[in-house]
């Protein structure tokens, strides 16, 4: 498994090792040891799956606040799509800032997330799964968001138009508007 800093602080780029032949592969997406070698020491706890029909359809940028904040482990079970993270955390020299990766079914990628971000992706070919572990339960009561398209946070989502838009993503308050329950404590 290689596991690389991106260039937001607290984000990885895990590539697991495939072992294939003509039947297909297989592959370990998880291990507590080797990414606590990297320095990643989250406890998951639950697991997301989610399936898009149609190419296009973007969803986010979602977070959980605290106490019930998220840390995320992504990556594509079917498909392929463009994943987002934006960093949320007050005092963050990047505060506001976005990085992306393209995950698909054929490359195998995995987006390490840490709380304190919010979280999005455009689907880029049809019936695309999204398959992700939690550090923390699902909990309504801290369930947030930003616009997927803000102007101040300006993702290049890499699409003309959008389909599949919620209610809830379409009218999720701007950066500029949010006052972040996130603090930045100088991660690595």
């Amino acid at each position: 498994m290689k596991i690389e800093k991106l260039e937001i602080s607290g984000l990885f780029l895990i590539t697991p090792r495939r072992f294939g032949d003509d039947r297909g592969f297989f592959a370990e997406t998880w291990s507590r040891r080797i990414l606590a070698d990297a320095g990643i020491t989250t406890d998951f706890v639950q697991d997301n799956h989610s399936l898009s029909v149609k190419p296009g359809t973007v969803r986010g940028l979602h977070f959980q606040s605290p106490p019930h904040a998220q840390a995320k482990l992504v990556r594509c079970g079917r498909g392929r799509l463009f994943d987002v993270a934006v960093d949320l955390r007050r005092g963050s020299p990047t505060y506001g800032k976005w990085a992306g990766v393209e995950l698909s079914a054929e490359n195998g990628l995995q987006l390490y997330i840490p709380a304190g971000f919010g979280h999005g992706f455009v689907t880029r070919e049809p019936d695309t799964e999204i398959v992700y572990k939690c550090s923390d339960y699902y909990a309504p009561e801290c369930d947030g968001g930003l616009r997927w398209n803000d102007p101040d946070i300006a993702v290049d989502w890499g699409i003309s138009e959008a389909s599949g838009i919620s209610d809830k993503d379409a009218k999720a308050p701007l950066l500029a508007d949010f006052d972040s329950p996130f603090t930045w404590e100088g991660a690595a």
